[in-house]
């Protein structure tokens, strides 16, 4: 019987001691910690800002072409090339105009020897006149005869230069200093000039410079003005920014897809060479931005200590003792309501002091872009502003594999401290 009783008694130890460790383990409460996420304000920039894409393009591109038909005969540069003005870039076969220009230059002497006899003719005519060995009929004939060889000397003297003129235009020159970026035309192409200029070349004046056109959507283009900041990105270089300013608006709108934009030309500087005519350009256009100011997270006036911090903390605020305050975070949409008006340029954040005392500090705001808020006043430099928490609990930390077909349970410990839990507010 005794060893019967010491078994039942073993027995009943280790059911204890089993039921002590599920109760431990699985039925337990156990209690949360939580870990406090605070920033300090800092003395820096703000701003607004607007997106747009657009294309690359040198500041100036000059398209040369040529006035007179041909053949080319002769090429001196290619693609990239580098040009100065007045170099020899091309020519067009030059016999036809040649023998165009001997053919007009020997009219031109048959036109002199005409009027070297129309003038013997009406000086002889003149003396007989004068003696009235002639009427005065004849007389006039052959000062008209005269007149008309004079013209008709001009005349072809004028078809001489203008044939000489297009000999010329058959050497192709480089009208400024740049670098050739297309060449349109092979040697023994023709190009024909009768109905409009042909391309030959496209040559950029300076690739150190160069030029965005940007497509602004109406929503945004109030906002862009001549000299504005820019950033851009180009799919060459995604971790290399490029720097620009606004340098023309376009008035000229132009719809795609019922969308209407507006086209802004950004100057760029590109001392590097490495961007490239024709990239497709991601910019950032900085509508509005201040420097040396206090700012601070946008997350710090969003953050309301909920019932898990009122547990662990000391809440030194007049809403600790159940009294109402002014709205939270500037443009939150809430009203105040003693006068039931809005307020623009005031919120609320919670700052940490000794002994783990948190305390509400109101402060006049500024500039907000969502991200970040400046602070004109209300706080200082070493202020620890509260901006969330985070559970150091081990349930909440996903220490242990869980089914993802099993309810989860709630977490109230998010980053941010939830609005819910009947905290002060």
């Amino acid at each position: 019987m005794k060893a019967k009783s010491k078994k039942w008694l073993y027995w009943i130890a280790g059911g204890i001691i089993v039921l002590g460790a599920v109760w431990y383990f699985f039925i337990r409460e156990e209690e949360v910690k939580i870990k406090l996420e605070t920033v300090q304000p800092e003395m820096g920039e703000i701003s607004n800002s607007i997106t747009a894409t657009g294309k690359v393009q040198p500041v100036d591109t000059v398209a040369v072409g040529t006035q007179v038909s041909g053949i080319i005969k002769s090429i001196y540069v290619d693609f990239n090339s580098t040009v100065k003005k007045g170099q020899l870039l091309a020519t067009l076969d030059p016999d036809l105009l040649k023998y165009q220009t001997e053919q007009i230059n020997a009219n031109l002497q048959n036109s002199k020897s005409n009027l070297a006899y129309n003038e013997i003719n009406f000086n002889r005519q003149s003396q007989l006149y004068k003696v009235g060995a002639i009427s005065k009929a004849d007389y006039d004939v052959a000062q008209n005869q005269l007149n008309i060889a004079r013209a008709q000397v001009n005349s072809v003297n004028a078809q001489l230069s203008t044939a000489n003129k297009n000999l010329s235009l058959t050497n192709i020159y480089s009208p400024i200093d740049g670098t050739v970026l297309n060449r349109n035309v092979s040697e023994g192409q023709t190009v024909a000039s009768s109905f409009s200029t042909p391309t030959l070349f496209s040559i950029a004046k300076d690739l150190t410079k160069m030029q965005i056109r940007a497509s602004v959507d109406e929503a945004d283009i109030g906002n862009v003005k001549v000299g504005q900041k820019t950033t851009f990105t180009v799919d060459a270089f995604p971790n290399e920014t490029f720097n620009g300013s606004v340098s023309e608006v376009r008035l000229q709108p132009t719809v795609s897809s019922n969308v209407v934009n507006y086209t802004t030309m950004i100057n760029a500087d590109n001392s590097s060479l490495k961007l490239k005519p024709g990239m497709t350009a991601n910019i950032t256009i900085y509508t509005e931005v201040l420097d040396n100011i206090m700012k601070i997270p946008a997350s710090a006036t969003s953050f309301r200590p909920d019932s898990l911090v009122v547990k662990k903390y000391k809440i030194d605020s007049p809403f600790a003792n159940g009294k109402k305050g002014k709205k939270g975070r500037k443009g939150s949409g809430q009203t105040n309501e003693q006068s039931g008006s809005k307020s623009s340029d005031e919120a609320a954040v919670w700052v940490i002091g000794k002994d783990s005392v948190i305390t509400r500090k109101k402060i006049k705001t500024g500039m907000d872009n969502d991200t970040e808020i400046q602070v004109i006043s209300g706080l200082n430099k070493s202020d620890n502003i509260i901006t969330g928490y985070k559970s150091l609990s081990k349930k909440s930390s996903g220490g242990s594999a869980k089914s993802p077909f099993m309810p989860q349970r709630r977490n109230t410990g998010n980053k941010g401290g939830g609005s819910g839990g009947g905290g002060p507010r």
